[in-house]
Order: structure tokens, then sequence, then C-alpha cells
């Protein structure tokens, strides 16, 4: 029987290769972000499992805590720019950010 630590680990590769799929097919600046996020939740399961394999899951859990408040601040910021770039353009497209260029 497989221990859950390997299951967890498991389930946050998923978790990254589907993030770094959408990264890399998508061209929706929405669907990107999405991309960031789902990658950055395989981080956070990562930091939480390997605490509770290693037995430290107080430092796990206050690991996780500071990267999802860092997480917070940085998704406030991307979704500000998103906002004002769709303003600026009327498009969500990335291909059309070629336009912003000096």
């Amino acid at each position: 029987m497989t221990s859950p630590w390997t299951l967890y680990l498991l389930a946050a590769a998923a978790l990254l290769f589907t993030g770094i799929y959408a990264l890399l097919t998508m061209r929706n600046l929405i669907k990107l972000f999405i991309g960031v996020e789902v990658v950055s939740k395989a981080v956070s399961l990562v930091i939480i499992a390997t605490g509770y394999a290693k037995k430290s899951i107080l430092v796990a859990q206050g690991l996780a805590i500071t990267f999802i408040v860092v997480e917070v601040s940085l998704v406030a910021t991307a979704l500000a720019i998103i906002i004002n770039l769709y303003r600026h353009t009327k498009s969500l497209d990335i291909r059309r950010l070629s336009k912003l260029k000096g």
C-alpha cells in the first residue's frame, strides 16, 4: 500500500502539470492567471505533505500560511494589472499586448 505522502505528491504533480499545460497553451490573460494559481496550489500541497511526512506539520503549516499571504498580495496586484490592460486594449488576448510596447 502506498503512503499518504506519495499520494499527496502525485496529486501535486497532477496539479503542477495541469498548471504548466495551461500556461503553455492558453492565450487569455485570465486563463494564464488561473494556470499560475493552479501551480501555486501544487506548491502549497507539497509544503503541507512534506511537513506531514517529516512529522513537522506545524512548521509546514506556518510556511504554507506565509506562502498564502504572499500569494494573496500577488493575486491582487496581478488582477489590477489585468483589469488595467483590459481597459486599455479591450481584449484579454496576449497577442494584442504587443501594441503596448514603448
